[in-house]
């Protein structure tokens, strides 16, 4: 039987605050790049989740979502194995909220907050061109209803099962 292709599923925030946003700088494959907090939807949650939880987890920062600034599919071939792999990232923006005494992710070096010429000026450090893209995009206004995204209750009900299990 044939392999059914699937993309990988991603989240990503938009932070800003007084003209910076919030950045992530980590270690990848490919060396050290920066990036917004972003991360792979986990089994059993919304997007939203997904999106609250990689901010967390990669800032130490609550978020709350606001908008969905976009949704990019994108390819990337591994430098370290030559494996190509398709993201589908929905990119949000949102609000920072209290910042926790936690430690960052594994792999994450440290958080910083650049503005837009200052994350343009280090491009060559981006994790993929989606990063400068997201900024330009929210900049520019792009905004759609959270309502837009829909995840239905047998995505919690899976977890509830599991949880009880």
């Amino acid at each position: 039987m044939p392999r059914i292709w699937k993309p990988s599923v991603t989240v990503a925030a938009i932070i800003e605050k007084d003209g910076k946003f919030l950045l992530i700088e980590e270690e990848t494959s490919d060396g050290i790049r920066i990036n917004q907090p972003a991360g792979h939807l986990d089994p059993h949650e919304s997007l939203e989740q997904a999106v609250i939880r990689e901010t967390l987890e990669e800032t130490a920062h609550d978020f709350t979502p606001t908008a969905l600034v976009g949704m990019y599919m994108s390819r990337y071939t591994s430098n370290r194995t030559g494996e190509e792999v398709t993201y589908l990232r929905f990119t949000f923006c949102g609000v920072p909220g209290a910042k926790h005494d936690r430690p960052l992710d594994e792999g994450i070096l440290r958080t910083m907050w650049l503005t837009r010429d200052e994350l343009a000026a280090c491009a060559d450090r981006h994790r993929s061109p989606t990063v400068l893209q997201c900024v330009d995009e929210y900049l520019a206004g792009r905004r759609a209803p959270l309502e837009l995204i829909q995840t239905h209750t047998s995505v919690y009900k899976e977890a509830a099962n599991a949880a009880n299990g």
